[in-house]
């Protein structure tokens, strides 16, 4: 298409009919990316023409216009500025869009007839790599999943091409759309491609977790084909090194994610410069449930922006620190060494809140090395950005004499340890990086160079001397137009230029009169007449002919600087990772020295044992101070702990708080207690809260039986099970009938079991105490006086039959007649006879004493075991002196019947 519009006929009035040449070099080029917008490159825009345009307009909210119709129909037109393309194209692809970028390829002052176009990129939601389009540093991954054939494992391929990160993982084909939608609360893909093969079913689980869908080519996802594409990028001859090899689906997926990255960019990818695998046995296991349940990096209410357990430690001061926090916790490992080298970083950052801080404020000069060397590799780094590598590079030396062994700002603190020291000797000086962009770019240069005024003077001679020339004519230009207004005596004499003109001589109407025989008339236009002259002439075509070069030698130098940076891609993306570990490690020190958390002790035993453990993100909101708990789970021994007790007493804040404990732990974090020994737990599995999924016509009660049923199918005896209420959305026989069986199914036959926190309401539950001997009750303390309950938020052993579920309505502001009415219910239904022969309830709930309470009926002075502990000094007391006290107490309970001490030692 020229620079002038072109006609043709709308999509539906017969394709190929008197089609211009623009047109019909548009639809060609549209028609190899038919699911695709194209922008088409025309003269200063960037337009987009019937089907597109219509999208376009409606998504960007753009004026719908048209183009020269033919016959009875017009072509939707809807155009932006090519300058400003990036913001325009960025909010299509984040509406979920791919946007196909056609440029002029050719010249179109020296092209004769159509200026050739091409497409030279396409922008996808997982191909994204423009900083201007990246709204946030988290990484942005592509996916790719292939099934396995005959039940085999699937593939799974994660690519972030805006930092190089690339790894495969496999997919049980067992429950194949719950491991997907794990998968999707993990990473939180952008895009996932997928073959044919991949049904529609599991497709909606993409959309329906906000991923864009792309169906690929098949052919792609073959394994042969894939090991081939994969081999020939990474100069290899086999895969076996990169843990891939005996994966074939795998391998299908990582093939088919690197050929359509490479597609989309038309472009090599040398960033993308290795391939890992992640085995689920190196990781605890979390799946989209518990992720979302414990709030680990998306807030259940609020998405990303509310108050996570990232939220709560992210103190990082870099992106790819960033970036890095995030896969620890979402992907805590199992292996004892590894998790022990990352608390040993963390420790050895939290000896000295000076050096600490020393490295911190170093590390908040970097800017995103990572990104930036994916931008350099790819070829699209701006100015600004070299100019912010080389200040980041510029602190290396600095970081490395901090981090020497042994470091004079940080004397006595002992060997450094072993991951503080690669990261360390990963950090490579690079002067010549830093010397070639003081030496080429200004110190202040716009932000991409296709405009010119990169360049710093002194770089290049011919460009010095092009420039001069450029700055001289039009040093001309402006002593020719104060000499020809003082010949003239025309004061408002203008030397102008435009493009299609170039250089003239304007005069006002008014003065035309004074115009001398010498000047030669160009154009009329409403406000006087244009001129030139033969010296104006002969200085435009030489001014003209230096503004190009200049423009085209600065190009030239702009890509060959590119070209020896890319060289260091490797040495670049080593310091990136080394600042991502450094700046993680000391971020977590930092939390632990604020928040008051202690290094836990890992070990391959079956035992969770927390002194004090608090919920990392709830205590950062209570004013009043977070009531700390205990925990001792072994699946040998205490394998279920079930806790009754009120609603609102904190029931499930402590089960979240064990979790996030092994999580933290696990991911390489000290944890919020007064000491920690963990067990390594290879799963957490949650059933918290209320959803449901009328989307899919699911229902609160079905959604529940669901997640229920993933974790008895998937738990083994080193994972960690929190529920919370099951049973609770429907009939009380049938709920409680599940609860027990699902109690009994945890506790097996076996001689150890999946440690399980199992809250409830229903209170028949207790006598399996009893029953199955590594369950044990427990309950929150509560203290009770004639008008308010307190909630004490503390776990004791035994158990309670009372939930207080009036109290909390009425703290809802449920109106009195309901909770009034609710009260005279329930002392109805307590008051009734037992029948003869049933056991009654067991109560054990801890009570408080208060004075202010009317005496029992039949009691007509207070409880003289009650009175006397109330007396006792504790504190002051020894241990046979308490013994004593003891064995008196008891005598004066056997006096009064022993009612009292026999429920006690019950």
């Amino acid at each position: 298409m020229t620079d002038e519009p072109c006609a043709g006929t709308g999509a539906a009035a017969g394709a190929g009919r008197n089609l211009t040449p623009g047109m019909r070099q548009y639809r060609e080029i549209k028609a190899q990316y038919p699911d695709a917008i194209l922008f088409f490159h025309i003269g200063d825009f960037f337009e987009t023409l019937e089907g597109d345009a219509e999208i376009v307009s409606r998504e960007l909210d753009l004026v719908l216009t048209s183009r020269s119709k033919n016959g009875d129909q017009r072509i939707p037109l809807a155009g932006v500025p090519h300058h400003a393309g990036e913001g325009y194209i960025a909010r299509l692809v984040a509406k979920g869009y791919k946007v196909a970028i056609c440029e002029q390829i050719g010249d179109p002052k020296s092209a004769k007839g159509l200026v050739k176009r091409e497409v030279v990129r396409v922008i996808t939601p997982g191909t994204v790599i423009d900083p201007a389009m990246l709204t946030s540093s988290a990484a942005t991954y592509l996916m790719a999943i292939a099934p396995g054939t005959k039940g085999a494992d699937w593939g799974m391929a994660l690519l972030d091409i805006s930092t190089g990160e690339f790894f495969v993982s496999p997919l049980s084909a067992t429950g194949i759309s719950g491991n997907i939608r794990s998968e999707i609360a993990r990473y939180r893909p952008a895009e996932c491609i997928v073959p044919s093969t991949v049904n529609d079913d599991l497709r909606a689980v993409f959309r329906q977790n906000g991923v864009v869908v792309t169906p690929y080519a098949d052919d792609r996802f073959l394994p042969d084909r894939a090991e081939r594409t994969l081999c020939d990028h990474f100069g290899v001859a086999t895969l076996a090194g990169y843990g891939c090899d005996a994966m074939p689906a795998a391998v299908g997926a990582a093939g088919a994610a690197l050929a359509y990255a490479e597609e989309t960019q038309k472009s090599a990818l040398p960033h993308v410069s290795g391939l890992s695998t992640r085995m689920s046995d190196r990781s605890m296991m979390l799946d989209a449930i518990t992720l979302r349940n414990l709030e680990v990096h998306e807030s259940i209410r609020g998405g990303t922006k509310g108050v996570t357990l990232f939220s709560i430690l992210d103190r990082t001061r870099t992106p790819m620190g960033g970036r890095l926090l995030r896969r620890h916790l979402t992907r805590p490992l199992t292996g004892i060494p590894q998790i022990g080298a990352r608390l040993d970083a963390v420790e050895y950052f939290t000896k000295s809140a000076a050096f600490r801080i020393s490295l911190q404020e170093l590390l908040s000069r970097h800017a995103d090395i990572e990104r930036i060397t994916a931008r350099i590799a790819y070829g699209n780094a701006g100015p600004r950005d070299l100019v912010v590598l080389a200040d980041s590079l510029e602190t290396i030396p600095a970081l490395k004499k901090i981090l020497a062994d042994p470091s004079p700002s940080y004397p006595g603190s002992g060997p450094v340890p072993e991951r503080v020291a690669a990261a360390r000797d990963r950090l490579t000086d690079l002067p010549d990086v830093i010397d070639l962009v003081r030496k080429a770019i200004n110190d202040d240069p716009p932000a991409t160079a296709k405009n010119g005024g990169v360049i710093r003077p002194g770089y290049s001679k011919e460009l010095d001397e092009m420039t001069g020339i450029l700055h001289s004519g039009k040093n001309w230009i402006v002593e020719l137009q104060q000499q020809e207004r003082e010949k003239t005596g025309i004061k408002s004499l203008k030397i102008g230029y435009n493009r299609v003109f170039g250089y003239y001589i304007d005069v006002s109407r008014t003065n035309t009169s004074l115009v001398p025989a010498r000047y030669e008339r160009r154009q009329t236009t409403a406000t006087g007449e244009r001129y030139t002259i033969p010296e104006l002439r002969e200085k435009e075509a030489l001014i003209t002919n230096a503004d190009e070069r200049v423009l085209a030698l600065e190009r030239t130098l702009y890509t060959r600087l590119i070209d020896e940076i890319r060289i260091k891609t490797p040495a670049l993306q080593r310091i990136s990772s080394a600042i991502a570990a450094l700046d993680v490690a000391a971020t977590l020190a930092e939390a632990a020295q604020a928040y008051d958390y202690v290094r836990p002790q890992l070990d391959d035993g079956d035992a969770i044992v927390c002194r004090d453990v608090r919920h990392p993100v709830v205590e950062r909101s209570l004013a009043g101070g977070f009531v700390p708990n205990d925990v001792d789970l072994s699946g040998s021994k205490t394998q279920i702990m079930i806790i009754t007790g009120a609603n609102m007493a904190g029931k499930s804040t402590y089960m979240r708080s064990v979790a996030l404990c092994c999580i933290m732990a696990q991911a390489g974090s000290f944890v919020p207690a007064r000491s920690a020994r963990i067990g390594i737990v290879d799963r957490i599995f949650t059933r918290v809260g209320a959803f449901d999924d009328l989307a899919s016509g699911q229902s609160t009660f079905f959604v529940e039986m669901l997640e229920l049923s993933n974790i008895l199918n998937n738990m083994t005896r080193k994972s960690l099970v929190i529920l919370d209420e099951i049973g609770r959305g429907t009939s009380t026989v049938d709920g409680c009938s599940i609860a027990q069986a699902v109690l009994e199914y945890l506790h097996g036959r076996s001689p150890a079991g999946p440690k399980t926190l199992f809250a409830t309401h229903f209170h028949e539950l207790i006598d399996l105490e009893g029953e199955l001997k590594r369950v044990k009750n427990y309950h929150f303390a509560v203290q009770e006086t004639k008008k308010d309950v307190c909630f004490l938020r503390k776990l004791i052993p035994g158990a309670t039959d009372k939930s207080y579920g009036i109290h909390v309505a009425r703290l809802a502001g449920i109106p009195g007649k309901v909770t009034d009415r609710a009260d005279t219910l329930l002392a109805e239904s307590l008051n009734r006879a037992v029948a003869p022969g049933a056991k009654p309830q067991r109560y054990t709930q801890l009570l408080i004493a208060d004075d202010s309470l009317p005496a029992p009926a039949g009691q007509k002075e207070p409880d003289a075991v009650l009175a006397e502990l109330s007396c006792l000094d504790t504190d002051s007391m020894t241990p046979l002196q308490a013994l004593a006290k003891l064995a008196e107490l008891r005598d004066l309970t056997k006096k009064a019947g022993g009612k009292g001490m026999k429920e006690a030692e019950r």
